[in-house]
């Protein structure tokens, strides 16, 4: 089975072309503001 990653429950066809990318991509929102807050990360 091939890995994915947050954009794989997209709607968007654009998205979902790169739903398999080696990189972590995943859609804005609420929680993903979280998460790098809590991570300390840049956006």
């Amino acid at each position: 089975m091939e890995k994915t990653n947050g954009l794989a429950g997209e709607v968007s066809p654009y998205l979902l072309q790169h739903a398999h990318n080696p990189v972590d991509w995943m859609p804005w929102g609420e929680s993903v503001w979280r998460r790098a807050k809590a991570e300390n990360k840049p956006v």
